[in-house]
Order: structure tokens, then C-alpha cells, then sequence
């Protein structure tokens, strides 16, 4: 069973937190994190690209000249697709890319990304993120006193609001509750910081 040390925010450890092996030691699947990171990155996806049909562009639809006997090419409208300023053929149009992904393989993809960054060193567990006041400069040297890196994910399971607005003006510092945190999150995170709550929350819903 991996054991994980527990540090305050001064960077002293204060203690130790044991957490599951089938969480935090499965063997890593590059196949289930690519399908979870796609379905993630597709369901954030706005699909409000648009192009106008030749009904849409403006410009008249009076024929321009005659069928017959001037010579030129036949031509019906000025708003054809082959002309000028005239409609798209085929072109995007509103849709939603999102698409439903299995539990199970979410949970599985979770349980991934967890081990990875466990073997990377990636995760640091905090006894609790008690943040005095909601200033970004004390925040600041709190991280610093951390030694992370520069894109931090921190996962906390409390409605700390001080931690909310300290955290959120600071540049690569990200805020997610326990409950909605993506293998997104963590492959896109250097360091991880867990509150002790929190790790040992996601330990027993994810075993």
C-alpha cells in the first residue's frame, strides 16, 4: 500500500497517509487516458462555426442575364457558390461534438493518471489548505514554500472560499473540487497538491 508524506503549508512534514493500491499502483493505460483526454477536449468544445448557404449571403436573385445567346456562361443568381462574395458549399455548421463516455473507463482513466503522476513525484498532500486571509501574494509565497512547479492543480474538498480567492488571479494555478476532478486536470498539472481530506476521499471512491 503506498504511503504518502503529509506536510503543512510551511513545507515541514507533519505526517504520513496511507492510500489504496488499486488507485495509486494500477498498471497505466496510454489508451484509456488518450480516450478520456479526447472525450474531455471534444465536450468542451463550442461547435458555433457557421458559413452561409447561397439562401443566406446577401444579394439579389434576379437572373443576371438571359439563358440563351449572349455568349457567356449560364448564370442564375449572383449569390451562386462559384462566384464571388457568394455562398459556401458544404461549409460548417452548428453541432455538438460531445459524446458519452463509460463510467467505468473514466474511473479506469482516473486510476491512470493518479498512478502516473504518483510514480513521477508529481503529488504532494497538504494536512489542509488553512489559508488566513484571501490575499494572492500571501498565496503565493505559500507555493513557493511548496517548491511546485509552474502549472499547479490543487484538489480540496471543502468550500474554502479564502483558498478560492487567493488561488485564482495566480498564472498555471488551478482550483478543482474533488468531485470534478479530470484526468485532464492531472496530465495537464506538473504538481498535484492534495489536502489530506481529499486524497483519502478519492483513495476510498475510487477503490
Amino acid at each position: 500500500m503506498p504511503q504518502l508524506n503529509v506536510f503543512d503549508l510551511n513545507n515541514k512534514q507533519v505526517g504520513s497517509v496511507d492510500v489504496a493500491d488499486a488507485v495509486f499502483a494500477v498498471e497505466v493505460s496510454e489508451a484509456l487516458l488518450y480516450q478520456s483526454v479526447r472525450h474531455y477536449m471534444a465536450c468542451r468544445r463550442a461547435g458555433t462555426h457557421k458559413t452561409k448557404g447561397r439562401g443566406e449571403v446577401s444579394g439579389s436573385g434576379k437572373k443576371l442575364w438571359k439563358q440563351k445567346g449572349t455568349g457567356r456562361a449560364r448564370i442564375g443568381s449572383v449569390r451562386s457558390p462559384i462566384w464571388r462574395k457568394g455562398g459556401t458549399v458544404h461549409g460548417p455548421q452548428p453541432r455538438d461534438y460531445s459524446y458519452k463516455f463509460p463510467k467505468k473507463m473514466q474511473i479506469g482513466a482516473l486510476r491512470s493518471a493518479l498512478t502516473a503522476k504518483l510514480n513521477d513525484g508529481a503529488i504532494k498532500v497538504v494536512d489542509e489548505f488553512s489559508i488566513g486571509g484571501h490575499r494572492t501574494r500571501d498565496f503565493a509565497e505559500v507555493l513557493k514554500k511548496l517548491q511546485v512547479g509552474r502549472k499547479v492543480l490543487l484538489v480540496d474538498n471543502s468550500d474554502n472560499h479564502n483558498l478560492e480567492l487567493s488561488s485564482r488571479n495566480l498564472p498555471g494555478v488551478t482550483l478543482v473540487d474533488s468531485q470534478d476532478v479530470h484526468p485532464y486536470h492531472l496530465l495537464n498539472a506538473e504538481t498535484i497538491i492534495f489536502s489530506k481530506a481529499t486524497v483519502e476521499k478519492c483513495s476510498e471512491a475510487l477503490s
